[in-house]
């Protein structure tokens, strides 16, 4: 791994909301509103900071009709070292637990 290549990746995972996203979309798929609820931003908030991991290629997108849902980038060059970080985190489900007992997981679909 060379240091030149690792930085930029390292910089976008250095933000706390983005490590989250990445941790709840570990096993997961999840929608911008879902993380609009989860993180209390506004949904232009959630989007940068969508844009910026789909930028490194560490999330991937697929749409589902005129939704869009974000996944962990199985392909990504550099899924093993977003693995290991991972690995250090605490799981995040409660958050979309939370969201599917107060009625508001997808709300978008």
């Amino acid at each position: 791994m060379e240091i030149e290549k690792a930085a930029p990746i390292l910089k976008v995972l250095g933000d706390k909301t983005r490590l989250t996203i990445l941790k709840l979309i570990e096993h997961q798929t999840c929608c911008v509103c879902e993380f609009v609820e989860i993180f209390q931003m506004s949904q232009p908030s959630i989007s940068q900071h969508l844009r910026k991991l789909k930028d490194v290629h560490l999330i991937q997108e697929e749409r589902r009709g005129q939704w869009i849902f974000y996944s962990l980038n199985q392909e990504s060059e550099w899924i093993d070292l977003v693995r290991a970080i991972l690995a250090q985190l605490p799981d995040q489900q409660e958050k979309l637990t939370e969201l599917e007992k107060s009625g508001a997981r997808i709300t978008c679909c």
